[in-house]
């Protein structure tokens, strides 16, 4: 038995002479004899460059941090100054990496279980220059390394590589990117003193920021400064901010804290919280500010397509999974902002999959502005194009948009968003009371399906398609609007209170064109509308704004509030031009016949207005009238020989009509009103067509 004993003992006395052996090996071995051979195989291994030109040490100490006896074991930690990657054989820089000092922490008896343990690893003086050529070509790409890597055996290494921490100090990265049109200078220097995150964030917001962390995890003090100068995708670019000085790469529980501001034009962007689990950029909790003139000006910063609208600021809490199997997901929730003097709610969420990124969410607002929607029809004044930086001006000579529909970046994204406007402010006079858009894009199709709106007591029913990966684009709209009630829709006009009339309308346009201007210009298809029991006033065209129709009124009816039994209206387009197949106003003194035509393309006006007095009360029904002039300059006057074309409101009655069968469908009284419409159509259908 003591024989045994001796043995082990001898034993291990022995592996304690040599474990002392090798640790006095290590703690005398002059290093830097290593650095010709390391420098020669890493330059080989990445196809670059490399070398260790200061000391080469390897040094022991205690871990105070480490629990329990282990505080009390030292530990290695290789030491390395003055290193040099160099840069790609095309680039312009010296090098591509540059570092004062590494400092690696080591545990040599992970190496037993064929684990590189390196717990903390500490950057001095860091320094890169990032390059891209316009071909693709960039320097942090390494063709040698990634060719090996392909020819390399499909078996995974049985070594596994484990990094805790990564640290680091001042030190600045410049990019020179002509694919993003990026050229940037970003420095980053010690703030002296530690600053608290939840001094930057807030108490709350620095809570709730932490959700879905572990609990009991506190976030790191912000340690560093940056500041950022340049340009990015043509714009000037300017930003700054703080962030912290521990990049947990293991630990997904210790958050690092980010502070970003950044400007570009008049596009700001301000962001504060916590980027954790950075190894797998597995986890993004940030609170999220936006501001500028326009979303469309978003564009060439994140590639996201967004309509152009008037100025916005929105801030809300984005949360990303950049490990989503479909494609790293980003989701902007429980946002709040305004976009011109309308407010904004909702969730978005963001998917870069294939084939294409997807927008997607819903979105909410309780006052919205009419004002605000008209970019998005490309109806908005010319001073609202200039504030968010169109390119594209409106001709003054020109009433119908010219602004082109940005097709091109229609395909570089689908989406899917709802939209709900509670309540929409315009003035008095129109009352909308809410509108719902579910807007579809896919693969360059833009479809609004539907657009509704609540207006006077109806619907206003519209489904749009608007083909993106036509050249010229194509564009189809119909539309549908059912009881609206007349003396909502003139809530300001007496008279009207009294009426239990309603407005019916049916319309289908298409047309080729990558503008409202263009697809109206060549626009095919026909619009029907119908209105029974109704007034008309001097006042209510001054009332709505028309001037040529107060003409009109007044030269027809003069200052009267006329009764009009029934409305109609059959317009057929082809080619961009518009003439009414049936234009008749029945009112309680006579039958008023428009005809002629409207030209979309070149937007000229002719058109005749004739009325037949009933029995012989002529009152102020003189003679026939016109419309000339141009949809932005009309020009009203009175047909020469007050008589000679009386005769016409009886021939253009008996005209070739279109389908009364599709206006009769329109007739719809309301409340046991007497039907006004049916019998005129009825007297229409039975003349004979001339």
């Amino acid at each position: 038995m003591s024989r045994t004993r001796g043995l082990l003992l001898g034993l291990l006395g022995g592996v304690a002479v040599l474990a002392v052996a090798l640790v006095v090996l290590l703690a005398t071995f002059d290093w830097n004899l290593l650095r010709p051979t390391l420098n020669e195989r890493v330059s080989d291994t990445l196809g670059r460059p490399f070398a260790i030109q200061g000391e080469l040490d390897l040094r022991w100490q205690r871990d105070r941090e480490r629990p329990g006896w282990r505080t009390w074991l030292p530990q290695p930690t290789l030491i390395a100054e003055d290193i040099t990657l160099g840069n790609a054989e095309w680039g312009q820089a010296p090098y591509f990496i540059h570092l004062d000092s590494v400092a690696a922490e080591l545990r040599p008896l992970a190496l037993l279980g064929k684990r590189v343990s390196i717990p903390a690893i500490t950057l001095g003086g860091p320094s890169a220059h990032l390059e891209r050529l316009a071909d693709g070509r960039a320097n942090w790409t390494f063709e040698k390394l990634a060719a090996s890597d392909e020819a390399a055996d499909e078996k995974p290494s049985a070594w596994v590589l484990d990094i805790g921490t990564i640290g680091f100090d001042q030190g600045s990265v410049s990019l020179d990117d002509p694919l993003s049109r990026a050229q940037l200078q970003l420095n980053v220097t010690p703030l002296g003193e530690p600053v608290p995150y939840s001094q930057i964030l807030g108490a709350a917001q620095g809570e709730g920021s932490g959700e879905g962390q572990a609990q009991g995890a506190a976030t790191q003090d912000y340690a560093f400064a940056w500041n950022a100068k340049g340009r990015y995708a043509g714009q000037p670019l300017a930003g700054e901010g703080r962030v912290g000085g521990l990049l947990a790469l293991q630990d997904a529980t210790l958050p690092f804290p980010l502070q970003v501001d950044l400007r570009a034009g008049k596009t700001r962007v301000t962001v504060e919280g916590t980027l954790t689990d950075p190894r797998n950029l597995g986890a993004l909790d940030l609170r999220l500010r936006l501001s500028g003139d326009s979303l469309g000006n978003l564009y060439p910063l994140i590639g996201v397509t967004l309509p152009d609208t008037g100025a916005y600021a929105t801030d809300g809490r984005l949360r990303a999974d950049l490990q989503d199997p479909d494609g790293a997901a980003f989701h902007y929730q429980g946002f709040n902002g305004r976009i011109g003097g309308s407010d904004i709610h909702g969730d978005l969420s963001y998917v870069a999959g294939e084939p294409r990124p997807r927008l997607s969410g819903e979105l909410t607002s309780n006052q919205l502005r009419f004002a605000d929607l008209a970019p998005l029809i490309g109806a908005d004044s010319e001073q609202s194009r200039q504030a968010r930086g169109a390119s594209r001006k409106q001709p003054a000579a020109k009433a119908l948009p010219v602004e082109a529909f940005r097709t091109d970046r229609w395909r570089d994204m689908d989406a899917d968003v709802r939209f709900v406007g509670k309540r929409i402010v315009h003035d008095e006079a129109l009352p909308i009371q809410g509108l719902n858009a579910h807007v579809l894009l896919d693969d360059g199709v833009l479809r609004l399906q539907p657009l509704s709106f609540g207006v006077a007591g109806g619907r206003l029913e519209t489904d749009v398609r608007l083909d993106g990966q036509r050249t010229p684009l194509a564009g189809r709209m119909r539309l549908e609007a059912r009881s609206l009630k007349l003396r909502q829709l003139f809530p300001t006009v007496e008279a009207m209170q009294k009426s239990l009339g309603e407005l019916n309308g049916t319309a289908d346009i298409q047309g080729t064109g990558n503008s409202v201007a263009a697809l109206l210009g060549s626009a095919n298809g026909e619009l029907r509308l119908l209105m029974n029991d109704g007034t008309v006033s001097r006042g209510l065209m001054e009332l709505a704004g028309l001037n040529v129709g107060n003409y009109l009124v007044g030269r027809l009816f003069g200052d009267e509030e006329v009764q009009i039994n029934c409305a109609v209206v059959d317009l057929g387009m082809k080619d961009g031009l518009a003439a009414p197949r049936l234009f008749v106003l029945d009112t309680e003194n006579a039958v008023i016949n428009v005809t002629g035509q409207v030209d979309f393309k070149s937007e000229n006006i002719d058109l005749d207005v004739v009325p037949r007095s009933k029995g012989i009360r002529i009152i102020s029904l003189r003679s026939p009238l016109y419309v000339r002039g141009t949809l932005k300059n009309p020009r009203p006057g009175v047909h020469a020989g007050p008589l000679a074309l009386r005769s016409v409101g009886l021939i253009v009655l008996g005209s070739t009509v279109g389908p009364v069968a599709g206006l009769l469908a329109l007739v719809a009284p309301s409340g046991g009103q007497a039907d006004q419409c049916g019998p005129l159509l009825e007297q229409v259908r039975k003349l004979p067509a001339r």
